[in-house]
């Protein structure tokens, strides 16, 4: 349950439309609900900005319905990430208006329309073709937020060139999430060129010697470029949430 959705609840209040009872019922859940698999955390978008969003690896299918079904209840809009096909087929079956974006592994519901949030637009930019599943990852969970996000794929530093084109997006943009495997090096590029906050996400593509993406991860988090911020490895969603964050318009 989000702010919007108590605002309304409340006006409806004031003008008669609902009654105590009926606000009380709303809220009962509230601040958690215990289904047994799992504590919802219905106040976190008052608290945050965002619901609780399900973290789907690792859970059964109909673990994550279950969740849902709760959040579902509160007209909560719901965000799953690390979804397989599989696990997703089930639960469209169940909520035929959620939308799979299958290369992120992502599914949404939502519920009402998101108010925009931002105050600017959130770029992200990936080295190469590989790294476009956790790039996609943090553009739907930026957009999800309330974002307006452009995306610049395929720009890595084996051919310079090619981010250098991109030069006017980068300056008009307000947070920008770099997405690159390898040796990282596209985001100590793209925080030398730019005067806002950048983004890296160090990805798991690589040879045998990036270690799963340990490599990208060492190679941002010692950037010469001031303003580099990173995240974990393959952290799509966690780039997504920070760049909201820091594009926020309060």
């Amino acid at each position: 349950m989000d702010r919007e959705i108590i605002k309304d609840l409340l006006d409806q209040l004031r003008k008669g439309e609902v009654s105590v009872d009926d606000v009380m019922k709303a809220l009962k859940d509230l601040p958690f609900e215990d289904i047994g698999v799992a504590c919802i955390d219905h106040h976190r978008g008052l608290r945050r900005g965002l619901s609780e969003v399900i973290f789907g690896e690792g859970k059964e299918a109909d673990q994550i319905l279950a969740i849902m079904e709760r959040m579902a209840r509160q007209d909560e809009n719901i965000m799953a990430t690390r979804l397989s096909r599989e696990k997703a087929g089930i639960i469209r079956k169940a909520f035929p208006d959620s939308v799979y974006h299958e290369r992120a592994r992502v599914l949404t519901l939502t519920h009402h329309a998101v108010e925009a949030q931002g105050r600017g637009t959130i770029l992200v930019i990936t080295a190469g073709t590989s790294d476009i599943p956790v790039a996609e990852e943090a553009a739907i969970t930026a957009r999800f937020m309330g974002n307006d996000v452009a995306e610049v794929f395929d720009v890595g530093v084996a051919g310079l060139h090619r981010v250098l084109s991109h030069k006017e997006q980068l300056d008009s943009a307000t947070v920008i999430i770099v997405v690159a495997g390898m040796e990282g090096a596209l985001p100590s590029v793209v925080g030398g060129l730019v005067d806002k906050p950048v983004i890296a996400v160090p990805t798991s593509v690589g040879y045998g010697a990036s270690f799963g993406g340990v490599t990208a991860l060492l190679g941002m988090l010692n950037s010469c470029a001031s303003g580099v911020t990173v995240v974990n490895i393959d952290n799509g969603f966690g780039a997504g949430y920070a760049a909201s964050l820091m594009n926020r318009n309060e």
